[in-house]
C-alpha cells in the first residue's frame, strides 16, 4: 500500500523534547532562585516597616555619635560582598524552615521580654535598648533567608551576613569594659615611651606629673571608636585578601596592640608638645581633633603586616606547598 505524499508532514523529524524549566521560564514563570530570593525581598521590606522606628534611632545615632558613624555604611558593604560573589551563590534552593524555627523564636523572645521588662518599669539607656531591638532584627532575618533560600545559601552568604553585626550598638557595660581596657593599657604603653624618652616625671595610676604640667588618661582617652573602625577594617580586609583562617585571626588579633601603641603613643606626643612648647597645647587641635592623623598613622604598619601576610600565603601556595586551613 502506498502513502499518499501530499498526507505527509513537510516538517517530519525527530520529535525534540523542551526544557520543562525552559516551558516554565517561557510562560513567565521565574526559574532558579528567583522565587524565593523575591520572597525573602518581601518578607525583608515587611520586616524592615516594622522595625522602621528602631532603624531610624540607629541611623540618627550613626549621624550624631561619632563612635556609631559606621553603621551607615555596613550594610552597603554587606550587600557589594554579596553581589561580588552572585554568580558562585547556589542556583538550587530550598528552603529550610526546620532550622529556621530558631533564631526566629529568638527574635520572638527577645522582643517579648524587652516589652515584659519595659512594662515592669524598665527604662533603658539608648544604646542598651537599640542594641537589644537590632539583634531580634538581624535574629529574624536569619530566620527568613533560611526560611526561603534555606541553610545551603545562607552558608554562601555567611560572612556578608554575619557581617551586620556591626550595625548592632554595643551594650553600656561592654562599652565601659572596653574603654577602661584602652584606658588602662594606652596609660602602660605612654609610660613606656616616657621612660624611653628619658623624661622626668612622676606616675600615680593614670595621673602623670610631668614639668609644668598634669595630666590624667581618661576613659575618653581610650580611642575606642578609632580601633572599632580598625577591628571592622581587618576583618574586611582577612575576607577580600586572605585565605587561611590562621593569617585572618592574626591579622584581626593585631588590632588590639596596634590600638594600644596608638593611643599610648598619642598620649606621649601630646605630653611632649605640653613640655618642649606649651602647656596650652594641652587644648589644641592634634589633642581634640587629632585622632584622624593618629588613626591615619596606626593604618601604616597594619597595611605592611597585611601585605606580608597576603605575599607569604601567595608564595606558600605557589611552590607547591598546601596551605593550613586550621
Amino acid at each position: 500500500m502506498k502513502s499518499n505524499p501530499r498526507d505527509e508532514s513537510p516538517a517530519a523529524g525527530p520529535v525534540q523534547e523542551v526544557d520543562p524549566s525552559l516551558r516554565v521560564a517561557g510562560r513567565g514563570g521565574p526559574a532558579g532562585p528567583a522565587r524565593p530570593a523575591r520572597r525573602f525581598a518581601l518578607f525583608a521590606l515587611i520586616l524592615g516597616i516594622c522595625y522602621a522606628q528602631p532603624l531610624f534611632e540607629l541611623v540618627r545615632q550613626a549621624v550624631s555619635a561619632s563612635l556609631y558613624s559606621h553603621v551607615v555604611l555596613i550594610p552597603a558593604i554587606s550587600a557589594y560582598l554579596v553581589w561580588t560573589q552572585r554568580r558562585r551563590l547556589p542556583k538550587g534552593v530550598s528552603g529550610s524552615p526546620r532550622a529556621a524555627c530558631f533564631p526566629l523564636l529568638a527574635g520572638a523572645v527577645i522582643v517579648a521580654t524587652n516589652s515584659a521588662l519595659r512594662l515592669r518599669g524598665w527604662q533603658p539607656a539608648r544604646d542598651d535598648s537599640l542594641c537589644l531591638l537590632m539583634v531580634s532584627f538581624l535574629s529574624f532575618l536569619t530566620g527568613g533567608l533560611l526560611w526561603f533560600l534555606g541553610a545551603k545559601m545562607l552558608r554562601a552568604v555567611a560572612f556578608p551576613f554575619a557581617f551586620l553585626i556591626f550595625i548592632v550598638p554595643l551594650p553600656t557595660v561592654a562599652l565601659h569594659a572596653i574603654e577602661v581596657f584602652f584606658q588602662h593599657t594606652s596609660a602602660e604603653a605612654a609610660n613606656l615611651f616616657l621612660l624611653l624618652s628619658g623624661m622626668t616625671y612622676d606616675r600615680e595610676g593614670q595621673v602623670f606629673r610631668l614639668p609644668g604640667i598634669t595630666l590624667q588618661v581618661a576613659e575618653e582617652c581610650s580611642g575606642i571608636r578609632s580601633s572599632l573602625v580598625l577591628f571592622i577594617t581587618s576583618l574586611l580586609a582577612g575576607h577580600l585578601f586572605l585565605k587561611a583562617p590562621w593569617r585572618k585571626a592574626a591579622l584581626t588579633l593585631l588590632v588590639i596592640p596596634l590600638g594600644i601603641v596608638r593611643n599610648g603613643f598619642r598620649i606621649f606626643v601630646i605630653s611632649l608638645l605640653c613640655v618642649q612648647v606649651s602647656p596650652d597645647m594641652i587644648n589644641s587641635a592634634i589633642h581634640r581633633q587629632g585622632g584622624p592623623l593618629f588613626f591615619a598613622l596606626s593604618l601604616v604598619p597594619f597595611f605592611l603586616v597585611s601585605l606580608w601576610l597576603r605575599n607569604s600565603e601567595r608564595r606558600r601556595g605557589g611552590s607547591g606547598v598546601p596551605e593550613s586551613e586550621g
